[in-house]
């Protein structure tokens, strides 16, 4: 079993998260509209996405695709030398350096991250804060829901615990149901909505039947391990050096530095490498760090990303505190599907998360495919001539029945060291009424129900090509602009 962490926090994943700011590819949006959600094609989505966007970095040909003065920070990354050498090397392998975030997304471009003015950009701070003295808004935290309420099929209210304390707030309109893909499928079985058969297992009363409820669950998959050894000044630089004296001091006054930045000088590249696939629609992301996962001389990275400590400790204990970099393949096209299912009916009790990660074969192919490019890219010039770039080339352990290097050596490696990138959709599909896995429709509203929509990552039919948060945020907001329209509000009088 491995951990699947949720952002319980305001703000979400957003306040937790990588920062990492990624629309996804606009063909991503063109197969949602095309499965049936019309209104969901990239030219009706792109809006939202300029409309949420403080766009911090320079002009470019690509300024149309971009918003400037929107709630969310968008920042490109420092050039770094590390970050240089990424770069270069994608243009060595015959790739672009490109806007990911305009027309198209394939090739190595230098990643934006939610940051603004050297302080993470979340929707709690973005959204939340500056209408925190709206009479018509309630936040209230530290607060467990247990069910939505029905009358008559339409959901009239919410009852929830806090303290120690039962209560119940009653909706005049409807209800929003915003919590992630793990708690909302979770909340909808428990108070009635889902696969009949599942709810009565759980002596649940069926208020609606909807088989999709916990279905169609997938997961961007990394692969971890992919290690290079550099020479002196590779990796970035320690906490210590972080928050020493001097960068506080320049963080005070500039809001830059170490301090303002990402961490770990994060890359990302979107390749295709799957035969006969659409160049344009990558298959694969390369996410850049450096650091290698032994940095930490295993204190903490075993248990962060789920792996063995004993098992760790034997492949990586060579290289413990060395400096370095690592290349992650990661899978963003998945083709499995898992399921989310009640484990009890005790709202306290998480539900049994199963992602059933590569259990399509077709995965596993292309991250091999995705180490193959990882490989060539740590072999680039820049990286070894001026890093001294070498790839730790232990066998692993658990593949040691094959021939190192071969297909089959990848497959076993992919088996043994891949996990989640934290990137769970998929479980509350988007779908029209002929989908008999469809929860909501394409204004998110749950099949059957009235007064009641689900507006999260879960809704998403297929996963976006990169990280979720600008894409959910995204949903909200058209989400937004959807409710005010049903309800006949103009714009600011909500």
């Amino acid at each position: 079993a491995a951990r699947q962490h949720q952002g319980r926090v305001l703000g979400g994943g957003s306040t937790v998260n990588s920062m990492i700011y990624v629309r996804g590819n606009r063909r991503d949006f063109d197969q949602w509209a095309a499965v049936g959600n019309p209104g969901w094609d990239y030219l009706s989505v792109l809006p939202y996405f300029i409309k949420q966007e403080d766009y911090r970095g320079p002009v470019r040909e690509t300024e149309a695709f971009h918003g400037r003065g929107g709630p969310i920070g968008v920042t490109p990354s420092q050039i770094t030398g590390t970050i240089e050498a990424f770069v270069k090397g994608g243009q060595e392998l015959g790739y672009s350096n490109i806007d990911y975030n305009g027309p198209e997304q394939t090739g190595f471009p230098i990643s934006t991250f939610s940051i603004k003015d050297g302080l993470r950009s979340s929707t709690a701070m973005e959204y939340l804060r500056p209408a925190n003295s709206r009479p018509n808004l309630h936040v209230l935290h530290s607060a467990t829901v247990h069910k939505v309420l029905f009358e008559n099929k339409r959901a009239v209210g919410v009852k929830f615990e806090h303290k120690g304390r039962l209560l119940t707030v009653r909706a005049r309109r409807e209800v929003i149901m915003s919590a992630g893909s793990v708690a909302s499928p979770k909340l909808l079985m428990l108070s009635g909505v889902g696969p009949k058969e599942h709810l009565h297992q759980h002596n649940l009363k069926v208020v609606a039947d909807i088989p999709g409820v916990g279905q169609n669950v997938h997961d961007h998959v990394e692969i971890l391990g992919l290690s290079w050894l550099g020479v002196r000044g590779t990796s970035f630089p320690s906490l210590i050096e972080t928050f020493s004296p001097s960068s506080i001091h320049l963080f005070r006054l500039t809001r830059q530095g170490p301090i303002g930045t990402v961490p770990l000088n994060f890359g990302n590249a979107w390749i295709t490498v799957s035969e006969g696939g659409d160049p344009l629609w990558p298959d694969i992301q390369l996410f850049f760090n450096s650091i290698t996962i032994a940095r930490d001389l295993g204190a903490v990275n075993p248990a962060l990303y789920g792996l063995e400590k004993p098992m760790f400790q034997e492949y990586f204990s060579e290289i413990y505190g060395r400096e370095g970099f690592t290349i992650r393949p990661i899978l963003v096209r998945p083709k499995s599907r898992g399921t989310i299912t009640l484990r009890s009916t005790d709202v306290h009790e998480q539900p049994n998360i199963d992602p059933q990660l590569l259990s399509h074969p077709d995965d596993v192919t292309t991250l091999v495919k995705g180490i193959k490019l990882s490989l060539a890219l740590g072999n680039t010039s820049l990286f070894v001539n001026s890093y001294g770039a070498q790839f730790y080339d232990k066998p692993l352990p658990q593949c040691a029945h094959t021939v190192f290097g071969s297909d089959a050596y990848w497959v076993c490696y992919v088996r043994h060291m891949s996990t989640t990138f934290y990137h769970l959709a998929g479980s509350c599909k988007m779908a029209p009424a002929s989908d008999p896995y469809g929860v909501v429709d394409h204004r998110l509203r749950v099949r059957g129900l009235k007064g009641f929509r689900v507006v999260d990552a879960s809704i998403m039919p297929f996963v976006t090509n990169g990280n979720t948060n600008a894409p959910t945020i995204m949903i909200a907001e058209k989400a937004s602009d959807m409710i005010k329209e049903e309800w006949k509000i103009l714009e600011g009088h909500i």
